[in-house]
């Protein structure tokens, strides 16, 4: 086990450059999967998720080689119709690699996925998308899992499916379900996220033919077969959000090269209300610390919404600006697990949850997963100095939370729950170091 060990009160000051998007990255290697071709994908972040990924479609019988920030993927054959237990408590994705086996094998066995604990995320909205669609769909209480055969799925000719809430990975899952059908899908509330536009740019590289008619709205013409392609993807939304909020909260100025390629406008929207310093250039943005930082209300939501990934980093920037703010979280019913450990380090903060009128309109989870016990809003009350404590990291964002906590403070914090942080960002002490910062990791 590792921990880190950071001096804060330092100004992050310098130029850096961010990873792919690790949500882009996990869901092409799952596009992989659905040919026997090779496909290459640039750019890649060297991630402990990508690199689970891996390991799982290596033992589905795929070929995968890493070179620096390229991967090369070929799966012949694939071997296998069932995802173990053990790998996929380990990510969420995992259950994605449903769409191929169903394509490939026409049989699929998948157990309910892990990854972060920020609530229950089930994939009910996936397993009512692919029984509209004609899959024969089961689920063993007794193992914990599902099995799902394509018996159905060409009996229609057409394929019209509604999502009743939106869901990033139900859409991309649903969307690579149907590459391989000899038939037309729309599908309608389909979430429409920059991420999952990138992977249908892919797919239809790959050679699929798939078009987003409407916003929320995407049609898939199935095709008989995939090719092999190469694409370099793009950079990572919540890495740029994460080290602009470390300048800003440190009272520094970096400079984040290709971050004026990626969507961030709810982000830099809020920035502006909160009179933060940023800079759009030719090459990138800069971000830089303004006295005084101003409160804010934000809330969280579905695309183009302010990122639920977002909000933790936010907070830790609203304990520095004048007033009272609020964070309003709307996508998880549980992503507060770092507010017990910020209040360590002297944060002002309250958890409540607002008076709502109409909840399942308001909440994108599933209402019948909240509990008594969840709060869904924090109050934030600044300018507060914080100060060095001993925390542990309870996910991955939380873990960002933290690090930007612990820059703040002056003196030496301690974080454990490492693996939490390496599931997203690649070498972060390093490159946080390179800007100024004191870090090390330790083992325990």
């Amino acid at each position: 086990m590792e921990k880190l060990v950071i001096n804060g009160g330092k100004r992050l000051k310098g130029t850096i450059s961010v990873s792919g998007a690790k949500n882009v990255a996990l869901k092409t290697l799952v596009a992989a999967c659905l040919t026997d071709e090779e496909v290459i994908i640039e750019n890649v972040p060297l991630i402990s998720d990508f690199m689970v990924m891996v390991s799982i479609i290596r033992s589905l019988g795929g070929a995968v080689k890493i070179n620096d920030h390229t991967a090369y993927i070929q799966v012949k054959k694939l071997k296998l119709k069932k995802i173990s237990l053990e790998e996929s408590a380990k990510i969420r994705t995992s259950a994605m690699l449903v769409a191929p086996m169903l394509g490939r094998l026409g049989e699929a066995i998948i157990p309910n996925p892990g990854g972060c604990r920020i609530g229950a995320r089930p994939i009910d909205r996936t397993i009512e998308g692919l029984k509209a669609m004609g899959a024969e769909t089961s689920y063993n209480s007794d193992d914990g899992y599902f099995y799902i055969r394509s018996n159905g799925l060409e009996k229609k000719r057409t394929i019209s499916y509604r999502f009743s809430k939106s869901t990033h990975t139900g859409t991309e899952t649903l969307i690579m379900a149907a590459v391989l059908l000899p038939k037309k899908t729309v599908l309608e509330n389909a979430a429409e996220e920059p991420e999952i536009d990138e992977l249908i740019a892919i797919l239809n590289k790959m050679g699929a033919k798939i078009e987003r008619v409407k916003k929320r709205t995407i049609v898939i013409n199935g095709v008989e077969k995939l090719r092999g392609a190469r694409f370099k993807i793009g950079s990572d939304r919540n890495e740029i959000v994460t080290f602009a909020a470390a300048a800003i909260v440190t009272r520094g100025d970096v400079f984040i090269r290709n971050a004026n390629n990626i969507d961030l406008k709810s982000f830099l929207e809020k920035l502006k209300k909160a009179r933060a310093g940023y800079e759009i250039k030719k090459n990138g943005i800069r971000f830089y610390y303004r006295d005084p930082l101003k409160s804010t209300d934000i809330q969280t939501g579905i695309y183009p919404g302010f990122m639920t990934d977002w909000q933790g980093p936010w907070s830790i920037l609203m304990t520095q600006a004048d007033g009272v703010s609020t964070v309003h979280e709307t996508v998880y019913e549980n992503r507060f697990g770092y507010v017990k450990e910020l209040k360590k380090m002297g944060a002002d903060v309250s958890l409540f949850n607002p008076k709502i009128e109409n909840p399942s309109k308001t909440y994108n989870f599933n209402l019948r997963d909240d509990s008594k016990e969840y709060y869904h809003a924090l109050k934030v009350y600044g300018p507060t100095k914080l100060h060095n404590a001993v925390v542990e990291i309870s996910d991955l964002r939380a873990g960002a939370t933290l690090v930007l906590a612990a820059l703040l403070a002056p003196l030496k914090s301690t974080i454990f729950g490492v693996e939490h942080l390496d599931r997203g960002y690649e070498k972060f002490e390093e490159r946080l170091n390179s800007l100024g910062a004191s870090i090390k990791r330790v083992k325990h």
